[in-house]
């Protein structure tokens, strides 16, 4: 991607270095590799917390050096998130409405949410009461190395869906789904409400990118497949059949690969609000 000359958001915030609280256990590595697949399959995003507050670890208390390839993923998220409040500024505005831009979080190891304390098992997540995105950088470079999703707009990807999140909480969206959930007759039920509310959150990440794009030539050749191989190697189908050699569709919570590239892809090839309304359309249609 292209960001080259471009402005970067002044609504990140760095909290790397900053002790969350210490609780022994695995390895950042490791930590990293749950936080992905806790991405992956959390469902509603602050179930995760749940997780986190019940405590195996932190990286908290180590000393943080910063890398060269850290830098560079700081500028780069620091990039997109200007890029999504360009975006989504105007969109509002043409819609009628404002506009509120979240913040973004940068930790390593554990941090602290108005959701509650988090730690980099969480993943990358979006925080509706403080109105946030919290990621651990190196989130990214676990994206690459666990499932092969590489490159930047892969890496975009990601934040553009957290941003979605963001969206859907300020039209009102996201409460209504939880609220769904939580009175939800069965487990399958609240399930496919939240693979509604994640595909929906794609396809917001590809009109980001479609409208990024216009605007300033950002993608570049390959980025579109990148976003795309991205999307299909997180589908439900694929890392459940990866992991147990079947996959149990009542438990998908984010959409099957097929799903997750085709709604991603809707809004990056059309930039049409108006075809992303996932909670209308007959669920084994999606």
């Amino acid at each position: 991607m292209r960001f080259d000359g471009r402005r970067r958001s002044s609504n990140v915030e760095d909290r790397r270095g900053m002790s969350a609280g210490k609780k022994g256990g695995l390895g950042l590595g490791g930590v990293i590799v749950v936080g992905l697949l806790m991405w992956i399959f959390g469902g509603n995003p602050l179930d995760a917390l749940k997780f986190a507050n019940s405590g195996s670890v932190t990286g908290g208390g180590q000393e943080y050096v910063e890398t060269k390839e850290d830098a560079y993923l700081m500028d780069f998220s620091a990039a997109v998130l200007a890029g999504t409040e360009d975006v989504w500024t105007k969109l509002f505005q043409q819609n009628g409405l404002t506009y509120r831009a979240p913040k973004l979080v940068v930790f390593n190891g554990a941090v602290q949410s108005a959701c509650g304390g988090a730690t980099s098992q969480t993943g990358p997540f979006y925080c509706s009461a403080d109105e946030t995105v919290y990621i651990d950088l190196s989130f990214f470079k676990e994206m690459e190395k666990s499932l092969g999703a590489k490159g930047d707009f892969a890496w975009a990807y990601v934040i553009a869906h957290e941003v979605g999140h963001h969206v859907q909480h300020l039209l009102g969206v996201l409460d209504k789904v939880h609220s769904a959930q939580q009175s939800a007759g069965s487990q399958k039920e609240a399930n496919r409400l939240s693979v509604r509310l994640e595909l929906q959150a794609d396809f917001y990440a590809g009109i980001w990118a479609y409208y990024d794009n216009k605007r300033f030539g950002s993608l570049e050749d390959g980025d579109i497949e990148e976003g795309l191989n991205a999307a299909t190697a997180i589908g439900d189908d694929r890392l459940q059949k990866q992991a147990q050699g079947y996959a149990v569709p009542d438990s998908f919570n984010h959409g099957t690969s097929d799903q997750r590239m085709r709604w991603l892809k809707k809004g990056l090839t059309t930039g049409d609000l108006s075809l992303g309304d996932s909670f209308s359309v007959d669920y084994n249609r999606l």
